[in-house]
């Protein structure tokens, strides 16, 4: 699955906030961590803050906070306000969508997004931030 940019960045920064829901943390830094654009993640941001997931704290060392319930927002809650997900096999170039074969090669790829989407709804913010908890705890058994 390939996701926009902005999809991504969304991800990133949600994840990064939600990591710990009393820090905040600015555009710039969260964008410094991941090696992104700013301004790309400030406009990324303000979708998040419009949803909820994200509130605004202004003054001096303002920045983001999460502000979403990581137990209950999904990867694809998150996904979805960027409309990144489903393949539309109905767009295939010329006449093929009207073929045996691209039918058939549509019905696949529309139960693989499914399928996808399903993986994703079941994910949420709070599992995936466990599992990383986890495996670096792993990381740090392994080298003491």
């Amino acid at each position: 699955m390939k996701l926009q940019k902005a999809t991504l960045f969304a991800l990133l920064a949600v994840l990064e906030l939600a990591r710990d829901p009393a820090r905040q943390m600015s555009a710039a830094e969260i964008a410094e961590i991941y090696g992104i654009s700013v301004n790309h993640l400030a406009k990324v941001m303000r979708d998040l803050g419009r949803a909820g997931l994200v509130e605004a704290v202004r003054g001096v060392g303002g920045g983001y906070r999460f502000s979403g319930n990581a137990r209950r927002v999904s990867l694809f809650d998150v996904i979805d306000l960027f409309g990144d997900i489903v393949t539309d096999a109905s767009e295939m170039p010329g006449t093929a969508g009207d073929t045996e074969i691209a039918r058939a090669l549509g019905r696949v790829l529309n139960e693989v997004d499914e399928i996808a989407v399903a993986t994703l709804k079941s994910i949420s913010l709070a599992t995936l931030l466990k599992n990383l908890d986890r495996s670096a705890a792993r990381r740090m058994a392994a080298t003491t």
